[in-house]
């Protein structure tokens, strides 16, 4: 059986597939700021989820940040760096994948500082939901 860790560490290299091509995105100029937002947005999502996997709290089959960040925060856990203005990527979850109109331009330096502090915070609360002294069970991967 696989330990909460385990999800949430599996929701870490997820997150960490999205941030390389944010950082692949962002490094070229005219790149479209809606799939830099959208790449960022997914990042910062999966970190989330890993966090609340690891702390064994259930969320449903959602792209709001917002929404992730009252589970965090009603719980009481450690909310991310940047928590108070993660929101501003939700419109790029789906509403910019699929409707047809332009968004702002968004601040790719800002985004850059946001996903990196947040996977940053992420993994620490991840790891730090090990319990000491308890060993981790080897994964099973017939599941």
């Amino acid at each position: 059986m696989k330990q909460p860790v385990d999800l949430a560490r599996r929701f870490l290299a997820l997150a960490d597939r999205d941030i390389k091509t944010f950082q692949l995105l962002t490094a070229a100029p005219d790149s479209d700021d809606q799939a830099i937002g959208f790449h960022a947005q997914q990042a910062i999502e999966k970190c989330l989820k890993a966090v609340l996997s690891a702390n064994q709290l259930a969320f449903r089959k959602t792209h709001d940040l917002v929404e992730l960040l009252d589970l965090l925060r009603d719980k009481g856990c450690t909310l991310p760096p940047n928590a108070e203005s993660l929101d501003t990527l939700n419109p790029f979850a789906v509403t910019l994948r699929y409707d047809l109109f332009e968004a702002e331009p968004v601040d790719r330096d800002w985004i850059a500082k946001a996903v990196a502090a947040v996977r940053v915070w992420a993994e620490t609360e991840v790891e730090s939901s090990v319990k000491p002294g308890i060993s981790e069970m080897p994964s099973d991967d017939r599941e």
